[in-house]
């Protein structure tokens, strides 16, 4: 009956497989438009022709010893300036350039003043730390105070009686057949 089955399982026709997309109820929302920025307004236009400026600054710090400065002016493609600085041997390294145009940095540097160089003073040698400047305890061999006891000898330990007996206990009589 088993086999009855089986075979007519296997004997009905398969159905043919359907494939189409899914199908969804989506709602329908319209594109979205988007307009052009508003303008901005409160920037400044780039400035058109020939650059025009001048500037000054000087640093002066006696606890630190900085001292240097610059200055510089331009008209158009003419930039003329110098700056200047206290190296650490005294002197002032004071550099005047112009840029006119094609010519390129022509660069002038000229030393105000002669180099100062303190006297060689070797740093200290590395020695090792030296031991500790304490006394250490006198050493001795103290005498005992006590006079030790001999040591303990245990007694010998309990062996117990054997439970058996190595012999028979009785005496078999002889027997005649």
């Amino acid at each position: 009956m088993l086999t009855a089955l089986v075979a007519a399982a296997l004997a009905s026709p398969k159905p043919d497989p359907i494939y189409s997309p899914p199908s969804q109820n989506v709602d329908a929302y319209p594109t979205p438009s988007y307009n052009a920025p508003p303008p901005a307004y409160g920037h400044s236009a780039p400035a058109e022709g020939p650059a025009q400026y001048d500037f000054t600054y000087t640093v002066r710090d006696d606890n630190s010893g900085n001292d240097f400065g610059h200055e510089e002016s331009r008209d158009g493609y003419n930039t003329q300036g110098s700056y200047f600085v206290l190296l650490p041997d005294g002197r002032v390294q004071r550099v005047t350039y112009h840029v006119d145009g094609d010519s390129g940095y022509v660069a002038e540097v000229t030393y105000e003043g002669e180099a100062q160089y303190s006297d060689y003073q070797p740093a200290p040698a590395y020695r090792p730390a030296l031991a500790p400047a304490y006394t250490p305890a006198p050493t001795y061999d103290p005498t005992p105070s006590y006079q030790p006891a001999p040591s303990y000898q245990p007694a010998p330990s309990y062996q117990p009686a054997r439970a058996f007996l190595p012999s028979p206990a009785y005496q078999p009589e002889p027997t005649y057949a």
